[in-house]
């Protein structure tokens, strides 16, 4: 079976600032109704790429193909962005500026389908900056389907949000891939990363260091869980344990593959399993093991 045409490749992309080097050899593939994450620690070149993925920047090498062609002057009419920080005319109402929004185009989405869509009803009559951060990013979020893109940037959309502000634009962007729209967001988040994206690339000094579905890296990076049990069980039956164990704090951690197999070993050595707890891995595991857990500037 063939694989269908990416809506966006792009083949040993780089870009250098002076003695800089931003991206270096970057290479993606991304399918139509699938959502891409671009993760990463700051200063691992995601922003840079995904600014000469908008074609915001020429990059120093590399292309770009869209829909199997390279990037003709229309293809900044055929996307749509939500940028991490736009200012808005603070004297436009919601509506007025929805209004204004869809005059640039000549075949623009219906305004009320874009109400709905992110939620907007409500807000119609509010100015711009009487919104808060995730109504402003409710907004936002409809500004770049204006021109019924097929694909859509989103710069770390939920950065500031409130847990429930986020829940419900995870819930609207969702949706939008449910009508078939491809997305490429960049996220801190990897909690957002794990529910939104199909594909993530997790990048680190201006290279893609992992790629896959969020459940295959953390299968091949993190493939265990633990079993966490209070320091009061009895360890010297946890020597006859045919798994490898250690004190953490206040706990111990007994690292499995299987995990029912681990308590079914458990309970035959008697071991007191009433206050145990399980930790699955997840995408943060993967992204602190692939990049450290050192704070980077």
């Amino acid at each position: 079976m063939t694989e269908p045409q990416p809506i966006l490749e792009v083949k040993n992309l780089r870009k250098v600032y002076k003695t800089i080097v931003a991206v270096d050899d970057v290479s993606l593939k991304v399918h139509p109704g699938t959502c891409l994450g671009l993760l990463g620690p700051n200063g691992a070149g995601k922003t840079t790429t995904i600014e000469i993925l908008e074609d915001i920047f020429e990059p120093t090498a590399g292309t770009i193909h869209y829909k199997g062609q390279p990037r003709r002057g229309s293809f900044r009419e055929e996307v749509g962005i939500q940028f991490q920080h736009t200012s808005l005319l603070n004297y436009l109402t919601v509506k007025e500026t929805l209004r204004t929004f869809i005059c640039l185009y000549g075949d623009p989405e219906e305004f009320d389908t874009l109400v709905q869509r992110c939620e907007l009803g409500p807000l119609l009559q509010r100015r711009n900056n009487k919104l808060s951060g995730g109504q402003q990013q409710r907004l936002m979020l409809a500004l770049a389907l204006v021109n019924r893109p097929s694909l859509i940037f989103l710069d770390e959309p939920s950065t500031g949000l409130d847990p429930q502000s986020r829940r419900n634009l995870w819930q609207i962007v969702d949706q939008i891939k449910a009508e078939g729209k491809t997305i490429i967001l960049t996220t801190h988040s990897m909690e957002e990363a794990e529910y939104l994206c199909d594909e993530v690339a997790i990048m680190d000094k201006g290279r893609i260091i992992a790629e896959g579905s969020p459940e295959a890296l953390i299968k091949q990076y993190c493939g265990s869980s633990a079993i966490l049990l209070p320091l009061s069980v009895d360890t010297r039956k946890l020597e006859n344990l045919p798994y490898l164990w250690q004190q953490q704090k206040d706990q111990i951690r007994i690292d499995s593959d299987d995990i029912y197999t681990t308590i079914a070993a458990l309970s035959t050595l008697n071991i007191d399993l009433s206050g145990m707890s399980i930790s699955s891995a997840n995408l943060e595991d993967v992204f602190l093991q692939l990049t450290g857990r050192q704070l980077r500037d």
